[in-house]
């Protein structure tokens, strides 16, 4: 769309096009609302970090018969194969306070926890659709693929087909969406937020709107910010998802005077394949090496330098990233046996990966470029010596198969390495987001410096803090961008009717 299709003034004004902005969209939409979508990127690369992710939602839900209303379309013979248990709404509240080290906003988690299935339902009914994650978070024990960590749906298409699904919905709803648009500043009046101010082909626009929803991501993208907040050497981080996720949107609020929120110094970040691009590519997704509790991760001086098996991936790998960085050269190895190799997911078998493969460690380990070889050799040999045998291994639970007496024991899921072929993938930091932004109501509304809401603005997605504070556990991100979106959506379309 051209800036001279551009109505003058809308009821509800959305920055940002990913799962949050959608989410808003539409639910102003709803509601009455005329509503215009800014999208800073090319309409080739829209979508945002959503576009980017595996599509997981994690869901509070009491049995298979909520996730049966989730996906209507399981199969008797699915629906026999799966043990699919529960994920109550206590659990996913504790979880989250806990990984945030009780910092985390208690109401915002609340809203999150006790709306995410009912907003599920909601995306169901305007055309998204979710599938059991049998591929990456479920194992076969017993004859049933069980599942584990949380997490039970995702969309079907990953983050592509999320998006394409809310793009879809969108524009049958007659919402319109602008590309190539890029809001540098708010425009407040007379206290109230009644507009941005957007520049397209050269040229600054000034759009009104009732209401004005910010939903256009974090900072990772930020190569300055990330250095200046993050701190030493997150500058050469990996950029998995969206380019254009800078805090830009972020920047306009906090000069109009928003409260910042969350945790500016920690950040989602992932073992991410070696020779990546700088920033990720749509065509060349899957860069993310997660499932290392399958085998141990070293660094170039032969060590490792985390438990592997702390918990289920889903509670560490987002952090995972950071460890990474840490260590000389800022890359290493995940190394696996022909056991756990054979459990890894899609995402190891992409032909973009940095992959070794030999029938002895000894072959595998010269392949490697810059290593001390002697060293990891005989870290892998104390590490098979050290591993407790007389635990059974189970992938879908924390079955306690740990190592004793490494200065690092991996507490689950220690397989010997023994069994060739053997496999490597050389890995580095990947950063997915950041977790600070602005301080947001549980309706979505932005809070100013003093706390109170500022009039005509909301805020939903990754550019919201207060929810996670170092730790992440997997498939929040979108579930919370879509509650609250929603949420903001409804709020904002309200207030513009007014």
């Amino acid at each position: 769309m051209s800036d001279s299709n551009l109505a003058t003034s809308v009821d509800v004004l959305v920055v940002g096009a990913g799962n949050a902005a959608l989410c808003s969209a539409i639910a102003a939409a709803e509601q009455g609302a005329s509503v215009l979508v800014l999208e800073r990127a090319p309409e080739s690369a829209r979508g945002g970090n959503s576009a980017y992710t595996g599509g997981a939602f994690r869901v509070a839900y009491d049995g298979v018969e909520d996730i049966q209303k989730l996906v209507p379309d399981l199969s008797e013979d699915e629906l026999a194969k799966s043990d699919f248990g529960a994920y109550p709404a206590s659990q996913y509240f504790d979880e989250l306070i806990e990984m945030s080290g009780m910092r985390a906003d208690g109401d915002l988690v609340e809203v999150l926890v006790n709306r995410s299935f009912e907003t599920l339902q909601w995306m169901r009914s305007h055309g998204v659709r979710f599938i059991p994650i049998h591929g990456r978070q479920s194992f076969v024990v017993d004859g049933k693929n069980k599942f584990w960590g949380g997490l039970t749906v995702e969309v079907s298409g990953g983050g592509a087909g999320l998006v394409q699904s809310l793009f879809t919905k969108a524009e049958k709803m007659g919402i319109r969406i602008a590309y190539d648009h890029k809001m540098t500043e708010l425009i407040v009046e007379n206290g109230k937020v009644c507009g941005v101010v957007a520049s397209h082909q050269g040229q600054m626009l000034q759009l009104r709107a009732g209401a004005v929803i910010l939903a256009a991501g974090g900072y990772h993208a930020n190569a300055q910010w990330r250095a200046s907040y993050l701190g030493k050497n997150w500058d050469l981080a990996k950029v998995r998802g969206s380019r254009y996720n800078t805090g830009l949107a972020i920047q306009a609020a906090l000069d109009k005077g928003a409260r910042a929120a969350g945790h500016w110094t920690a950040c989602h970040s992932v073992f991410y394949d070696a020779n990546a691009p700088e920033f990720g590519q749509p065509n060349l997704l899957n860069q993310q090496k997660n499932y290392f509790n399958l085998g141990v991760v070293v660094n170039t001086l032969g060590e490792r330098f985390v438990d592997e098996g702390e918990n289920f991936r889903n509670y560490t790998y987002s952090r995972m990233g950071a460890a990474m960085l840490q260590q000389p050269n800022a890359r290493g190895w995940q190394i696996f046996d022909a056991v756990g190799a054979k459990l890894l997911p899609d995402e190891y078998r992409v032909r973009h990966a940095t992959r070794y493969q030999a029938d002895t460690l000894e072959a595998l380990v010269a392949q490697f470029d810059g290593v001390d070889a002697p060293r990891l050799l005989q870290t892998l040999k104390d590490f098979n010596q050290a591993v407790d045998r007389s635990v059974p291994f189970n992938p879908a639970v924390l079955d306690g198969r740990s190592t004793k007496g490494l200065a690092i024991n991996k507490s689950n899921w220690a397989l010997p390495l023994k069994q060739g072929p053997f496999v490597a993938y050389e890995v580095s930091c990947g950063i997915t987001c950041t977790y600070a932004g602005l301080a947001i109501t549980p309706k979505g509304e932005v809070l100013d410096e003093e706390g109170f809401p500022m009039p005509g603005l909301y805020a939903a997605g990754e550019m919201v803090g207060g929810l996670y504070f170092t730790k992440y556990p997997g498939g929040a991100g979108l579930t919370s961008g879509s509650v609250f979106g929603r949420i903001a959506g409804q709020e904002a379309a309200r207030l513009a009717a007014v």
